[in-house]
């Protein structure tokens, strides 16, 4: 089964209660994909069940839990103990510069209906709303935009820093005229490199092609370092055999394992099919024997790789994101 499925599979085995509960913290794109997979499953077999435990049982064993909507979280619990007048009162002061709720609601409206809200403003409030929403969503609506504000968006991206509060607060008022919600008016660290490589991976059509050449022409250096953060390790599934084949000769065993000891085990099938048998169930044996890690030793062990993989394109001994000249 697929994640999505096996976590469909481990919702329908609780009660309405707990099933309720969880799917509560979960946001909008979130909740669309696990109702598809929920409304898609047949009779589930005793089979399919195990493997959905097996699969809570893996990711209960992680090392740290993910600090993603840590503040939502003891918002709702405070709001249960303390009531909601109190529990605004404590998040005051233990979170005073918490996200704006009314990115809270954008977060919940569809693509297309931001993009018409956003697409008459200027490339630098458009950036800064891009970088408040989650990547796929913001991605689509950076994919709606026309092609010379793609360029600016992301370059506006790659490059913001600090936003002051005179900013903030220009951007509380279009949002509070926009969506009807307020905007908190505290200085946001936001962008980098990364953030718009990220836009630029999810974005569909020729974003890609278009907007780094000409970031490059601008500025060669952000080019580069935007192209940098473009090269991840989710890439690497979809190396062919031969050259999934040439990179694993060159990677250092315990970094190997390390780094796939971090991915689901369906993603582990690329680089166990150019293995020899023998030598994929040696990995696969030490992964089982591997103790915990941390996020960021996998994380490490992963950038290592992936590292060797962009010197080997680089040489031209392997192909990664077609062969046409174009970022990977």
């Amino acid at each position: 089964m697929e994640r999505i499925e096996r976590a469909a599979v481990f919702l329908m085995l609780l009660g309405d209660d707990e099933a309720v509960k969880l799917l509560g913290h979960l946001g909008p794109n979130e909740l669309e994909r696990l109702g598809v997979a929920m409304c898609a499953l047949g009779e589930i077999a005793q089979d399919e069940i195990a493997e959905a435990l097996a699969d809570f049982v893996t990711e209960a064993d992680r090392e740290i839990l993910p600090a993603q909507d840590r503040p939502a979280q003891v918002r709702a619990m405070l709001e249960q103990s303390l009531g909601p007048t109190k529990a605004e009162s404590m998040m005051q002061r233990i979170e005073p510069e918490q996200r704006p709720r009314s990115i809270e609601m954008a977060r919940w409206l569809a693509p297309k209906i931001l993009v018409q809200l956003i697409e008459d403003e200027h490339p630098q409030v458009i950036a800064a709303l891009l970088l408040m929403l989650e990547a796929e969503p913001a991605a689509e609506v950076l994919s709606a935009l026309g092609e010379e504000l793609q360029t600016s968006v992301v370059s506006r991206i790659a490059k913001i820093g600090p936003v002051s509060p005179e900013a903030v607060d220009m951007i509380d008022g279009l949002l509070s005229q926009r969506i009807g919600q307020s905007f908190g008016a505290g200085a946001l660290q936001m962008g980098g490199p990364r953030e718009a490589a990220n836009l630029i991976n999810l974005a569909t059509g020729q974003v890609s092609q278009t907007v780094l050449p000409a970031i490059a022409q601008q500025d060669a250096d952000l080019a580069a370092a935007i192209e940098d953060e473009m090269f991840t390790f989710e890439m690497l599934f979809e190396l062919d055999p031969q050259g999934m084949g040439r990179l694993l000769r060159d990677v250092d065993n315990e970094a190997l394992v390390d780094a796939l000891k971090g991915i689901a085990e369906d993603e582990r099938t690329p680089f166990f099919a150019a293995m020899s048998s023998r030598a994929a169930d040696g990995v696969k044996d030490e992964i089982e024997l591997r103790g915990r890690l941390s996020r960021a030793e996998v994380q490490a062990a992963q950038r290592k790789i992936v590292d060797l993989a962009r010197e080997l394109k680089e040489q031209g001994e392997i192909v990664i994101g077609g062969d046409d000249g174009e970022f990977v």
